[in-house]
């Protein structure tokens, strides 16, 4: 299966910047579907990137958060040519994770 999760991580100097577009329905369990049902709780609870075996972002993730969700921050280090590590866990227990190559 292709990985839900898009990344582009670009070294400028010391810093590296990421920005990254994670698929995912992120089911808070308040919204009902066209029958009245409730949709049951889905979402991300939490989301990790890592440099070098070290995390860089940890973001711990509730219902609140959107569909689809969209993530960008910068931290010092990176070269280009290194990778970049993300994976998250969600309330149901699935996983993905991939590498992204420092540009």
């Amino acid at each position: 299966m292709a990985s839900s999760i898009r990344v582009r991580a670009t070294a400028n100097g010391d810093t590296t910047e990421v920005q990254a577009l994670i698929q995912h329905p992120m089911d808070s369990g308040f919204v009902k579907d066209a029958q009245g049902n409730l949709i049951p709780p889905h979402f991300i609870q939490e989301l990790t990137f890592e440099y070098d075996g070290k995390p860089v972002f940890v973001a711990d993730w509730g219902p609140a958060v959107s569909k689809d969700p969209y993530v960008k921050f910068a931290f010092k280090g990176g070269k280009k040519g290194d990778d970049l590590k993300i994976s998250w866990v969600d309330s149901k227990g699935a996983t993905d994770t991939t590498t992204a190559k420092i540009q």
